[in-house]
């Protein structure tokens, strides 16, 4: 017998919304599998077991005796060693719910094997794990800690919460208490509800301000060393939005095209390398990694060549680099099962799977991977040679051209000189470093291109044309515009801008819903950095003359609304088409 927390009818409620997770288990009825779950929880954390529930949450009830009673008493004891349960009914339902408690005697076994709780599930422990299991006893688990020093009332970020139920397709509760301990958030001490390690990196209004080194750390390099930053940040949001960030950092710097499927005639913007693969490898940093090491954070750094995503910590112990990416072991279990009730994991231990599937798929080379003292990933960028292959390379004749390089090469050989506005004009883009970076430069960088005033680079009369060689290029690389990045006519600017994902979005939410501020955007959208969503979204609609602010004249205006002009309305009605 021990001391635990009756079920009330509310929390009742709420447990069948939520479902299984690490602390909570459902079953029908009391059978074969019964002394599973119960070592799998003694061995882990602890939790409940509910008697009377299917695996559907719809409550079937069981008919409790004191021979029913007695049953489940006798499978605890059977246990090596027992298992301390204590038993609670609840009558008005027709439920019994087993609490078990966190074993003091690890590991239990039952006549089946060894156990463990791994996310919603009972994972059966081979020798290593163990073995392993056995050493690692009496060191607290990172993400399960209680943060005894915070008042977790003035930590809770509601915005954060709230978004995270939506993920979750939970309704919020009253009783923040009772639904924060039900998720696994937090526990009791002394009879004071804390949060734990987890609740703080999902929940809290500054989690690096608690924990100074879960920041996630994107940096760009010019070339294949690390040697010059071109671009740095560090992201110190929680968990969902640290991931959401991340790839925005990605799809900022690597080539992005846009391609029109047989499903629809929206543009579909499309990474060099599958997004799917990026999110699961940043997902799986993020998530997995050893937040006890506080001396390193989690990096994703882009090359010229390739992309890098490492994480503190190697495989977890029990997971040999045989069994990786087929078996799955937690480092941060309550974590892993919060990230899965939100849908942020598909399924324990699939992530590896899906990434070498979606990158085989997409036509790339496989990740290749490092399970030393910082656990990594590495994707070969399409196109890209390192310096070791590129020595062994001979140099193409005609050097390669880039789909946006191809483009400019055709509007220049039939207008003649342009300058950078005219180019732009043509391209029908209105970002003048991004034409720079993507056009501009690697065409000057080639020989292929070359300025009228070559003198006086910044001259605000300054042209482009093309050089001899560009002429010759121009004749052995004609454009193709199924793969160009932009589906743009080489010369006569499109009277339909091209029209981004998000940007999209953003229209169609303003078209259901008429005037809507920026946080009634956000919230319509799901999204939760404010600068994301205004970069990708707000500024290109406005500047593409897409959208209008409701007061024009005071753009900070804390009643600021957002709605579409007769551009923006003549623009889905053509997409519509």
């Amino acid at each position: 017998m021990f001391k635990y927390r009756k079920t009330t009818k509310d929390e009742l409620a709420l447990i069948l919304e939520e479902g299984e997770g690490y602390f909570l288990e459902f079953k029908k009825s009391v059978n074969s599998d019964l002394a599973k779950e119960m070592i799998a929880f003694a061995n882990a954390s602890g939790g409940r077991i509910f008697i009377g529930i299917d695996d559907n949450r719809h409550v079937v009830g069981i008919k409790s005796s004191d021979k029913l009673i007695s049953q489940i008493q006798d499978v605890a004891l059977s246990c090596d060693p027992p298992v301390t349960i204590d038993i609670e009914k609840l009558i008005a339902h027709s439920l019994i719910v087993i609490h078990v408690k966190e074993g003091a005697n690890r590991p239990h076994r039952c006549g089946k094997g060894f156990f463990l709780r791994n996310g919603a599930n009972s994972q059966k422990m081979n020798t290593q794990d163990i073995t392993d299991f056995i050493q690692s006893e009496g060191k607290i688990r990172f993400d399960e800690q209680l943060r005894l020093d915070l008042d977790w009332r003035d930590e809770i970020d509601d915005m954060r919460l709230n978004h995270f139920l939506k993920l979750s397709k939970i309704r919020p509760r009253e009783d923040v208490e009772g639904l924060l301990l039900n998720l696994g958030a937090g526990d009791y001490h002394d009879n004071e509800f804390y949060l734990n390690q987890a609740g703080v990196l999902l929940f809290a209004k500054d989690p690096t301000k608690r924990l100074f080194h879960v920041s996630v750390i994107c940096a760009l390099y010019k070339g294949v060393e690390k040697i010059h930053i071109i671009d740095r940040k560090e992201l110190a949001g929680n968990l969902i939005e640290n991931i959401e960030d991340a790839i925005v950092f990605l799809k900022k710097h690597l080539q992005l095209h846009w391609k029109i499927t047989s499903e629809s005639l929206q543009h579909q913007e499309v990474m060099e390398l599958p997004e799917i693969s990026l999110r699961e490898a940043v997902i799986n940093a993020i998530i997995h990694r050893d937040y006890n090491e506080k001396g390193a954070q989690v990096m994703i750094e882009v090359f010229d060549d390739r992309v890098e995503i490492h994480n503190p910590g190697g495989l977890p112990k029990g997971l040999s680099p045989e069994q990786f990416g087929t078996r799955s072991i937690c480092r941060n279990s309550i974590i892993a099962s919060l990230m899965l009730r939100c849908e942020y994991i598909e399924k324990m231990g699939t992530g590896i799977k899906r990434i070498r599937d979606n990158l085989k798929k997409a036509k790339c080379d496989d990740i290749k991977v490092d399970y030393h003292y910082m656990f990594g990933l590495t994707f070969s960028r399409p196109g890209k040679a390192s310096n070791e292959e590129k020595n062994n390379i001979t140099p193409p004749v005609t050097p390669p051209v880039t789909p946006p390089v191809r483009l400019l090469l055709d509007i220049l050989h039939e207008n003649g000189e342009l300058s950078a506005v005219q180019i732009r004009g043509a391209l029908n883009l209105t970002d003048r470093n991004y034409v720079r970076q993507a056009y501009i430069k690697p065409a000057l960088d080639e020989g292929l291109i070359e300025r009228t005033i070559s003198d006086k680079p910044n001259s605000r009369l300054q042209m482009y044309r093309l050089t001899q060689k560009g002429h010759v290029v121009h004749k052995t690389h004609r454009i193709n515009y199924e793969e160009i990045s932009h589906f743009t006519p080489p010369v006569t600017p499109p009277v339909t801008p091209p029209l981004t994902p998000p940007v999209g979005l953003l229209l169609n939410v303003l078209q259901k819903h008429g005037e809507l501020s920026a946080a009634q955007i956000r919230d319509a959208l799901t999204l939760k950095d404010r600068t994301s969503m205004r970069r990708t979204c707000i500024d290109p609609a406005l500047d593409a003359g897409l959208i209008e602010r409701t007061i024009p004249n005071k753009p900070n205006s804390r009643l600021q609304k957002y709605r579409l002009t007769d551009k923006g309305n003549a623009l889905l009605g053509l997409s519509a088409k």
